[in-house]
C-alpha cells in the first residue's frame, strides 16, 4: 500500500492550549538555541568523537530528557499499590544484592516473587505483569527469542513447568527498582495539588485538540510527556537514594556519597541525552563520563564514580522538553498527508473532517527508532484510512479523537494508544510492546500485541491475539473480549519481527486491576459464539500468509463450521429449485435489494463506500 508525500506541519495546524503551548515554545526554544549552539560532532564507527579544541575549551553542551516509553507503557494508570512506596523499594535492593547472583545486578523472577508475595502482599498475576513489563522495556531480548519463550511456554503442561520457565527470567536490578518507583506517577496527592492550586480531588482537565480549541491532555500523565519530566524533576533525589549502595546512602545526599557508573547506566532507562543538537543519542552513562562533561557531572576516575551531589545537580540543569515527545511532534512535526477514503472519488462524505495526521520520523535517529519515532492522528472523523509503510514501521501511534471512522495500519508498530475515540474500528498490525485504550466508547480494536491495557471506557470490543493477560484497569464497562480473526498477506512476517506468534493466546483471561472490579459484577465478557465472525481486511499486500495466525478456539471454530454449513445448503437449495432463467434473474435483484436495505440500516454501506481510496503513486 502506498505512502503519500509529508509536508511540513505548522504549529498551528495542531494547536494546543495558548497557554501550555506558549511554555513548551519558549523552553524548547531555549534548549534549540542550545542546541545550535552546539559545537561539532563527528561520528566514527557509532561513537560520538568531540574535537580536541571542544575538549580544551570544556564548552560541549549537553542536553538530557526524560524518555516518554516508561512513562507512557511502563507506569499503569492506576493509584500505586501502598506498599510500593519508596521505603519499601528501598529494601528491595537491598534485600536483592543479599540474593547473590539471582538478585544482583540481575533480579530473576524467584526472588520478585518472593519479595511481591510474601513481602509486600500483592498477587502473582500482578507480580509478573510489572516483571515482564519491565524486561519489554528495559531489556534488548531479540524477537526470536521471545517466539522461542512462547513457544516452549505454550507446550507445558503443568503449572509447575510454567513457573520454573518464569523463575529463570532476569531483569535489570536497578532499572526494576526505578520502574517500580514511577508507578507513582499516577498517585493522588493532596499536598501536590494544593501546591500547584487545583482542586482536590483534580478535575478533569480538558484534552488535547489539535484543530487548536483545546488545552494539553494534563490529566491523563500516561501520554503527556511534559508530567513525565515534572515527576523526575521533583523526585530526581529518592531516583538516585534508590540506585546508592547501601553503605553509601545518606538520606540527605552529600557530596561524598558515591553512584556507581552501573547505576546511572540504569538511569539512562528513564533519561535519553545528546550532545550534538539531537541528531544522534548516546547513553546516559556515556555522557555523564565524558572528560568535558566529568567536572559537572561528578565522575571520578580515581573512584570510578560519580558525586550523587553534583550528578543531581548537573541532570537537573540538563534536563529539557523530549525531542521526541508528543508536544515537540505538534509543534515541529512534519505533516502525512496520507488519501483518505472516497475523498477524490465523490468528494467529502457528508459530516466528515479531515483528520490530522503528524509524525517526527524526520527528526528521529535511525538507530533510536524504537520509542522515539511517534505518529500522531487526531480528529479523523467518518473516514477510512489505511496505510502499510516503512513510515509506520516500529513507530509509537497516537490515535487521539476520532470518531465513526475506519482505520487500517497494517505494518509491525511499537506501541499505540487510543485515547476518547469513538464509533470506530481500528485494525493494527502487531505491536511489539502495549496497546493502551483510554476513555474510548464503542471502539472496536483489532491486533495481535504483547500486552494490551484498558480504562475508563464502555461498549469496547478487543478483538486479540496476546501472550499476556489483557489488562482491564479502572472506569470500564461492557467490554468484550474475543479471539482475534483476521490476517493479511504480510502478517506473519511483520509478526515474526517484532516477536510475537500465535502459539499463545490468553485473550480470555484478562487480569482486573482496580478497586472498582467485583466478581459477582464483571465488566467484561467474552463474545458469544452466535456473535462471531472472522474479519476481511479489504486490501491485497504482497505476503505469504493465507490463515488466521494459530487456530481459531474450538467452539468458535464449530460454529463457524455450522454457519458454513448452512450457507451450502442455502446455495444448493437455490441451485436444485428449478426456477427458469428470469425467475433466477428476479430472485437475485430481490436478494440484493434486501442486502442494500440491510447495509443501509446497520451503517456498513458507509464503510464499503469509504473503502474507495484514490490511486497514489508515492513510495514513501
Amino acid at each position: 500500500m502506498p505512502v503519500s508525500l509529508e509536508s511540513r506541519l505548522a504549529p498551528q495546524q495542531i494547536g494546543l492550549h495558548a497557554k501550555y503551548i506558549l511554555g513548551i515554545q519558549q523552553s524548547c526554544g531555549i534548549h534549540q538555541a542550545q542546541c545550535h549552539g552546539m559545537n561539532r560532532v563527528y561520528e566514527r564507527g557509532t561513537e560520538s568523537v568531540v574535537t580536541s579544541s571542544e575538549m580544551a575549551h570544556g564548552d560541549v553542551s549537553v542536553n538530557l530528557w526524560v524518555k516518554a516509553e516508561p512513562f507512557s507503557y511502563g507506569a499503569f494508570p492506576i493509584a500505586p499499590h501502598p506498599k510500593l512506596n519508596f521505603s519499601n523499594i528501598k529494601k528491595i535492593v537491598i534485600y536483592a544484592k543479599n540474593k547473590g547472583e539471582t538478585g544482583f545486578p540481575k533480579l530473576s523472577y524467584s526472588v520478585w516473587r518472593h519479595i511481591a508475595c510474601n513481602k509486600l502482599h500483592l498477587s502473582e498475576d500482578f507480580a509478573w505483569m510489572l516483571f515482564s513489563t519491565c524486561q519489554l522495556l528495559s531489556e534488548d531480548i531479540p524477537p526470536i527469542q521471545r517466539v522461542e519463550w512462547d513457544r516452549k511456554f505454550s507446550e507445558y503442561t503443568t503449572q509447575t513447568e510454567r513457573d520454573q520457565s518464569k523463575c529463570q527470567e532476569k531483569v535489570g536490578t536497578l532499572k526494576f527498582v526505578l520502574f517500580l518507583y514511577i508507578q507513582q506517577l499516577h498517585k493522588v496527592s493532596l499536598k501536590a495539588s494544593l501546591v500547584a492550586g487545583d482542586e482536590w480531588p483534580t478535575q478533569p482537565h480538558q484534552d488535547l485538540d489539535v484543530s487548536g480549541r483545546g488545552s494539553t491532555p494534563r490529566g491523563n500523565k500516561t501520554l503527556d510527556d511534559h508530567s513525565h519530566m515534572v515527576f523526575v524533576q521533583n523526585n530526581l533525589q529518592e531516583l538516585l537514594e534508590l540506585l546508592l549502595e547501601p553503605v553509601m546512602f545518606v538520606f540527605n545526599i552529600s557530596g561524598i556519597t558515591g553512584l556507581s557508573p552501573l547505576a546511572v547506566e540504569s538511569l539512562g532507562f528513564l533519561i535519553a541525552g545528546s550532545i550534538d543538537r539531537c541528531r544522534s543519542l548516546l547513553p546516559l552513562q556515556d555522557i555523564a563520563s565524558l572528560q568535558t562533561v566529568q567536572h559537572r557531572s561528578g565522575y571520578s576516575k580515581i573512584n570510578t564514580s560519580f558525586s550523587a551531589r553534583l550528578f543531581l545537580s548537573w541532570v537537573k540543569e540538563s534536563l529539557m522538553p523530549n525531542p521526541f515527545g508528543i508536544s515537540a511532534c505538534i509543534a515541529s512535526g512534519r505533516r502525512l498527508s496520507w488519501p483518505v477514503a472516497g475523498e477524490e472519488k465523490e468528494g467529502k462524505i457528508e459530516g466528515s473532517k479531515r483528520g490530522k495526521i503528524a509524525t517526527n520520523a524526520h527528526a528521529v535517529p535511525k538507530e533510536h527508532v524504537k520509542g522515539n519515532k511517534i505518529i500522531i492522528m487526531s480528529q479523523v472523523s467518518k473516514q477510512t484510512v489505511a496505510r502499510s509503510s516503512s513510515t509506520l514501521e516500529n513507530s509509537s501511534i497516537k490515535i487521539h479523537r476520532c470518531h465513526y471512522s475506519y482505520i487500517y495500519l497494517l505494518s509491525p508498530l511499537r506501541s499505540v494508544s487510543i485515547e476518547k475515540c469513538r464509533n470506530s474500528t481500528i485494525v493494527l498490525g502487531p505491536v511489539e510492546t502495549t496497546i493502551y485504550l483510554t476513555h474510548c466508547e464503542q471502539v472496536t480494536v483489532i491486533a495481535p500485541c504483547r500486552n494490551i491495557m484498558i480504562s475508563g471506557s464502555t461498549l469496547c470490543s478487543l478483538f486479540i491475539l496476546t501472550p499476556n493477560r489483557p489488562a482491564i484497569l479502572s472506569g470500564n464497562d461492557t467490554i468484550l473480549l474475543a479471539p482475534y480473526h483476521t490476517f493479511y498477506q504480510q502478517l506473519e512476517d511483520h509478526m515474526t519481527q517484532i516477536g510475537i506468534s500465535g502459539a499463545r493466546n490468553l485473550w480470555d483471561q484478562p487480569l482486573c486491576i482496580g478497586p472498582d472490579h467485583r466478581d459477582d459484577m464483571p465488566v467484561w465478557e467474552l463474545l458469544p459464539i452466535q456473535e462471531f465472525f472472522t474479519f476481511n481486511i479489504p486490501f491485497q499486500m504482497e505476503g505469504t500468509t493465507k490463515t488466521i495466525p494459530g487456530c481459531l478456539p474450538t467452539r468458535y471454530q464449530r460454529a463457524m463450521s455450522q454457519r458454513q454449513k448452512v450457507v451450502d445448503s442455502w446455495q444448493k437449495m437455490v441451485k436444485e429449485s428449478g426456477l427458469n432463467r428470469e425467475q433466477r434473474k428476479e430472485f437475485q435483484a430481490l436478494v440484493e435489494s434486501r442486502f442494500h436495505v440491510w447495509l443501509s440500516e446497520t451503517g456498513q454501506k458507509r464503510e464499503l463506500d469509504s473503502l474507495v481510496i484514490p490511486l497514489q503513486t508515492h513510495t514513501k
